[in-house]
């Protein structure tokens, strides 16, 4: 191991963690995340470092920017006992091996000073419990009280102590189980996921803030499908997003079925994850379907329809936002608009006509590229001559998206009369025939009656206005 860590990024950074703790007479330690990543080969490990020793973290903390050429701030979290810098890239944050105990309603502990076992045993998984001495005797060393190395090679997400108490304390910890199973494609141990069934209630203790970061990291992974058939399995998805958890199931009728829409879902979730790193592009396609649970209606004459459900799916992405306390802002409008035209090329696909293009590309605007993207995500048939025609179609759209935005311009376009033109043409104040004559001029434009030109506008004004009864001053 000694060798192993003198290759690694930070490397120059632990000596000199060595040298201040030796100073000071502290034992310092490489803990957690670093370590884990670092064993399993991720680059991720390498920018966010944890230091523990049994002392002072923030004092150990000052000595080594004091050490270090650069003389990096340090940043003092009293409350907590810990202090960090940056360096080379990495954060390192220090603290002080603690031991902890938690009551019933809060994730809070209590803490008190304690030993390097204390801090292991008070973490949250056996991959995380994993520690590399930083001290002159055994420098390198791998303290590995539980088994963790054993469960990386396996590939198993395991509680150093009693799951049921895990959990229990600190409930976030069933999330954060979920995601590095999820980010690892590690299995849950057997025991521990049933104590994460058990306590799922115990979410409801944590912030939406603290969740809703758990699930930007599932929904970022690979193979977000992993993590959310893991929260609906052990009952945290009802807790969270039971929107979600309306959509699973089949019914029948008739000798009509519909699909699983919950399980549709997460295969485009997974399909959109393999285009794509846009976080609030997966975010839609997860919410894409929402609105079929509350429109699903069963017509003896078509079967089972979803009608509006694009419509009243984007109205459940606000409230969702608002009750996970996600930003009510232009990412959630991104996401409305995503799920809102979701089957639009759909049907495009069918007949693509020049005017139902330039609707979507008005509509869609800068994000016609993303919706589209969605779209061939969308597709989850696992026959092959099916899935080969429908991604045919789509790049029929696609080119037709092309060629109509070159020749017409009416991506995100402003019409080329204004209000303050219409106004000062006719002697106008604002009023009702104002915005009826702008609707008319857009409508002209995406109907391909007239160009998007200045001129062809204006001479489809005068004579809009004089159905009206305007005349030109």
């Amino acid at each position: 191991m000694q060798k192993n860590l003198k290759q690694a990024i930070a490397v120059e950074i632990f000596t000199y963690i060595a040298d201040a703790s030796a100073q000071l007479q502290l034992e310092s330690y490489v803990i957690g995340g670093f370590v884990r990543d670092f064993l399993l080969k991720r680059k991720s490990g390498a920018k966010d470092i944890d230091i523990v020793t049994v002392g002072s973290g923030i004092a150990l903390a000052k000595k080594v920017a004091s050490l270090l050429p650069a003389k990096p701030k340090v940043q003092v979290f009293k409350t907590y006992g810990t202090a960090m810098f940056k360096y080379n890239g990495a954060e390192i944050e220090f603290v002080g091996a603690r031991k902890e105990s938690y009551k019933e309603h809060s994730r809070n502990p209590e803490v008190e000073e304690g030993t390097l076992e204390d801090d292991q045993n008070r973490r949250d998984f056996t991959i995380n419990t994993l520690a590399i001495s930083l001290n002159k005797n055994d420098f390198g060393v791998l303290l590995d009280p539980f088994g963790g190395e054993e469960d990386l090679e396996k590939g198993i997400i395991r509680t150093p102590l009693n799951s049921d108490i895990t959990y229990s304390d600190d409930p976030l910890r069933m999330m954060r189980a979920i995601r590095f199973a999820t980010q690892l494609n590690f299995n849950i141990e057997h025991n521990s996921l049933e104590a994460i069934t058990k306590n799922a209630y115990r979410i409801d203790i944590i912030t939406r803030e603290r969740i809703v970061d758990e699930l930007h990291k599932i929904l970022i992974s690979d193979r977000p499908s992993i993590g959310f058939k893991l929260l609906e399995k052990t009952g945290l998805l009802e807790r969270i997003l039971p929107e979600l958890v309306a959509l699973k199931g089949v019914e029948e009728e008739a000798g009509q079925r519909h699909k699983d829409n919950f399980y549709h879902t997460l295969q485009v979730v997974d399909n959109i994850a393999e285009k794509t790193d846009n976080l609030w592009l997966r975010w839609a396609a997860l919410f894409h379907d929402i609105g079929k649970a509350p429109t699903k209606r069963f017509d003896k004459k078509i079967g089972w329809t979803f009608h509006t459900h694009e419509f009243v799916g984007s109205k459940m992405v606000y409230k969702i936002f608002k009750r996970l306390k996600m930003p009510l802002n232009e990412k959630m409008k991104y996401v409305q608009k995503i799920v809102m035209l979701s089957s639009r090329p759909v049907v495009l696909a069918e007949d693509v006509t020049d005017s139902a293009v330039r609707r979507l590309i008005f509509d869609a605007g800068d994000d016609i590229d993303d919706l589209m993207t969605h779209c061939e995500a969308d597709i989850t048939t696992s026959n092959p001559k099916k899935l080969k025609k429908y991604l045919q179609n789509f790049q029929l759209v696609r080119e037709k998206i092309a060629e109509v935005e070159e020749r017409d311009r009416v991506r995100n376009f402003q019409p080329p009369i204004t209000g303050e033109m219409i106004m000062e043409t006719f002697d106008l104040k604002p009023g009702r025939e104002i915005g009826i004559i702008k609707e008319a001029i857009k409508e002209a434009i995406l109907e391909g009656e007239i160009k998007n030109d200045y001129q062809e506008a204006f001479d489809f004004m005068l004579k809009k206005a004089a159905t009206l009864g305007l005349r030109k001053v």
